[in-house]
């Protein structure tokens, strides 16, 4: 089954929420910092300088760890796409091994089933018709093997067509299953709960530090906070390649390229 997360509308309504949690910590921060100074009549806080260095270190270790985890995953989709034109592509030439008789009919299945892929991830923004077309596909796998099978019994298929055409025919269908595991690979929940957990806890440090201060950096702060949740926001957006700004949909054309050539 497809998961479809839109994360233009999760991703930046987390963005925005981390902003703004970001800049209430920093307040509040900056607020307890003052109720301490006030409390013991000191016009500074002891230095934590070795905990916001822990923390802020351990902050940017999981920024960096989500963020290249989510590259990762965003190459090999594209790499799959690649996968499966060059499988779709190599099963196709295969059939000239077939008897004639049966060929017409296969390459129509087969043209098909190409344009029921094309349109699986055409329609991933829509659940039920991405679903629906999924196991389009499916149906069309069974004929198509049903079609091969059959074929290389008949007069006039080459002796060895079996051999090369069915495992080909193998290698196409199992890349579907790739593809659809690969949307759902993703880091569990919680990482992107500590993330911006770590962030807030940042924030409120950085803002209990500077109570000392008589002015309040808002520039910084502001920047800070707008720095984090963008960066959230680029995470989630790679994490799901299809409907943000961050897409692979250009890739797709090497399935339309391969579906234009078959004849």
């Amino acid at each position: 089954m497809l998961e479809i997360v839109n994360p233009a509308a999760v991703g930046g309504g987390v963005a925005v929420a981390t902003f703004v949690g970001i800049l209430a910590a920093l307040a509040l921060g900056r607020w307890l910092g003052r109720h301490v100074m006030a409390r013991h009549a000191a016009v500074a806080l002891p230095g934590i300088g070795s905990l916001e260095t822990a923390v802020f270190a351990l902050l940017g270790l999981l920024i960096a760890f989500t963020f290249s985890g989510g590259l990762s995953r965003f190459d090999q989709r594209r790499a799959q796409v690649v996968q499966e034109a060059n499988a779709i592509g190599t099963a196709y030439l295969r059939l000239e091994l077939l008897a004639p008789p049966a060929q017409p009919d296969l390459r129509k299945v087969f043209r098909d089933y190409v344009d029921s892929r094309i349109a699986t991830y055409r329609k991933v923004s829509e659940l039920p018709a991405a679903q629906a077309e999924l196991g389009r596909t499916q149906a069309l796998q069974a004929e198509i093997w049903r079609q091969a099978v059959a074929a290389t019994r008949q007069p006039g298929s080459h002796p060895q067509a079996a051999m090369l055409v069915l495992p080909a025919l193998n290698e196409m269908f199992d890349i579907t299953t790739v593809r659809v595991a690969a949307t759902q690979m993703h880091p569990p929940l919680i990482i992107y709960w500590m993330l911006i957990a770590l962030a807030l806890a940042s924030a409120l440090l950085a803002g209990y530090q500077s109570a000392g201060e008589k002015t309040i950096g808002w520039v910084h702060q502001v920047a800070f906070a707008g720095i984090i949740a963008f960066t959230v926001y680029v995470i989630l957006d790679v994490e799901y390649p299809r409907l943000g700004f961050i897409r692979i949909d250009a890739i797709d054309e090497l399935l339309v390229n391969v579906r234009a050539g078959m004849k």
